[in-house]
């Protein structure tokens, strides 16, 4: 089967891409696959319409990869690829859509304000932080809305902090989520052809969480987490309803906390197009169900190919 692999851009995750798409490519070439490693560019379309792949493995991290720009280019040109829909990736990319969309299907996640660079440029919003400290509470978490592998991401402890973190935010994107912090331990759920895998509890030992997801040595995992089976239960039907809630398809991953005092479930988000580099939960959790990350990329490739034949003409 030949696959084009669609990786790289010119979004920020570009590197994180790279190193997804590597170990897919090798685990294709293992599989008996023609593998072609296209780094997406203005030539896209074109570069695909020359290949004539029979599918697409989206490995495309970042802007263009997730907010579903690659995955409607690919429908148009009537090519299988991997993973969720146009429409859901837009919602998971968009942290604010999401929140709104999973609190619609009454599923908890954490109170947060969004505001734009326009807000504070022509409106003032900056005099309003002082109301929002005093409805989130101190520390609040802030980070760009639309943005992933945790970039731009600042935990604000006291007012003074405040628009620094905003400044960094607002360099990422246009808007900005100001989350309430729940202090709790961090759960990654996986999600493949509608099950979820083994629960990834996550300990990250470096204080940038951008180092910590994908510096080797950097974050440690206990996998299954080490939790009681109630919640276990509950933290997984949690899962599967954000999947779903969001129009996801194939394969996700939804990260959760579970409040350290009361136990609470939140879901922060999901990732349509979650990594798949030495660090990240996806192929930790299929390992812990015995799936080798071969058996995983055949898997997903079997999950594109199904899609598209269901899928009206």
């Amino acid at each position: 089967m030949r696959v084009a692999v669609l990786q790289g851009g010119r979004s920020l995750e570009r590197q994180v891409s790279l190193q997804s798409a590597q170990r897919v490519e090798e685990s294709l070439r293992r599989l008996g696959h023609e593998v072609h490693g296209v780094d997406v560019d203005h030539a896209l379309v074109s570069t695909l319409t020359s290949l004539r792949p029979d599918v697409a493995f989206v490995a495309l991290h970042g802007e263009d990869g997730e907010d579903g720009t690659v995955q409607e280019l690919l429908e148009v040109l009537g090519i299988p690829y991997t993973g969720s829909g146009p429409g859901a990736c837009e919602q998971c990319w968009d942290k604010v859509v999401a929140k709104r969309v999973l609190a619609g299907a009454g599923i908890a996640t954490p109170d947060a304000v969004s505001v734009s660079g326009s807000a504070f440029k022509q409106l003032g919003a900056a005099d309003a932080l002082d109301a929002v400290g005093e409805r989130l509470g101190y520390p609040i978490v802030v980070k760009p809305a639309r943005q992933g592998s945790a970039l731009g991401l600042r935990m604000v402890r006291k007012p003074q902090e405040a628009p620094g973190a905003l400044v960094a935010a607002l360099s990422y994107g246009d808007r900005v989520l100001l989350e309430k912090h729940v202090d709790g331990h961090d759960l990654s759920i996986s999600v493949l052809d509608d099950a979820t895998l083994p629960i990834v509890e996550v300990h990250p030992r470096d204080l940038d969480p951008y180092s910590a997801r994908y510096t080797i040595g950097q974050t440690t995992f206990t996998c299954p987490a080490d939790l009681d089976p109630a919640t276990a239960s509950a933290a997984e039907a949690l899962a599967l309803r954000s999947f779903r809630a969001l129009g996801c398809r194939g394969f996700a991953r939804v990260d959760l906390l579970v409040d350290r005092r009361t136990g609470d479930l939140t879901v922060l988000e999901v990732d349509a197009v979650p990594g798949l580099t030495h660090t990240s939960y996806l192929p930790v959790a299929a390992e812990a169900a015995d799936i080798s990350f071969d058996d995983l990329v055949g898997r997903l490739l079997d999950l594109a190919l199904q899609e598209h034949e269901v899928s009206p003409a």
